[in-house]
């Protein structure tokens, strides 16, 4: 009983070890750290927003990287992929395996644009061969910015916490309207019925309103969501395309 739990407290401390910023417990840095750091942070949203520029218009879709060829979900997302090819989108990802690999090949194979936003992570993911433009980010929330921001309609396919964390982020923002009305797609009606009946309670409580969950498309078919998000974004918005700017030696992503 003791070397278990020995062993849990050597593996707890492992990890700890190799968390990517232990610092930020340990309260305000020095300042000369805390300028260094803005300044990173300030050079890798420029990076994004100079690699992104010409990229769009984007539907971004989310999910596990842990799914694999042969299952349901990948396929559903393969599908994704071809549709919004098929509407003139780009295809955006987080450019890993799973779900961002189905969906970007998806595009991929229909002659469609297709990019993937990585992240570095202690255990490396690398880009999925699918993506015509890949841009490795370092920290989440910068990443996570950069695929909000060129997007016209979010798909939430099956994922785990990090797809949790890009569905409510995105929700919380259509719902305070600090972003613009965007179409989301909840997709896997058996996978998110418990998710779906907790909103359900929440509203029943208050702590959510009732007509916020109308925001979002619940959904088990690939055709049913890509008809919702096309009927929303004729409907509701223009779609705008940037050209790029010679005198700032800018050049548009090219075509497939």
């Amino acid at each position: 009983m003791y070397n278990a739990c020995l062993m849990v407290i050597m593996k707890n401390k492992e990890r700890i070890i190799k968390a990517k910023e232990p610092i930020y417990l340990e309260g305000p840095k020095s300042r000369a750290y805390e300028f260094g750091f803005t300044w990173r942070v300030f050079k890798e949203f420029i990076h994004g927003f100079r690699s992104l520029h010409f990229i769009g218009p984007c539907i971004a879709v989310f999910g596990s990287a842990r799914f694999k060829e042969d299952n349901e979900y990948y396929q559903a997302a393969r599908a994704f992929g071809k549709k919004i090819a098929d509407m003139g989108f780009t295809t955006m990802t987080g450019g890993g395996p799973g779900i961002m690999e189905a969906a970007n090949r998806g595009a991929f194979e229909n002659n469609g644009k297709s990019v993937g936003c990585n992240i570095q992570l202690p255990f490396e993911q690398k880009p999925n061969p699918y993506v015509q433009t890949s841009i490795t980010f370092e920290h989440f929330f910068i990443r996570k910015t950069m695929m909000i921001k060129y997007s016209y309609a979010f798909i939430i396919m099956p994922g785990g916490f990090g797809t949790m964390d890009e569905f409510y982020e995105t929700l919380t923002l259509v719902q305070t309207k600090m972003l613009a009305s965007f179409p989301i797609v909840l997709f896997g009606k058996e996978y998110y019925k418990d998710l779906w009946e907790y909103m359900e309670y929440m509203s029943q409580h208050g702590t959510v309103s009732k007509p916020d969950l109308s925001l979002v498309l619940l959904t088990d078919s690939v055709e049913e969501a890509m008809s919702h998000i096309k009927m929303y974004i004729t409907t509701h918005y223009a779609v705008m395309r940037r050209k790029p700017l010679w005198w700032l030696f800018e050049r548009k992503t090219p075509e497939r």
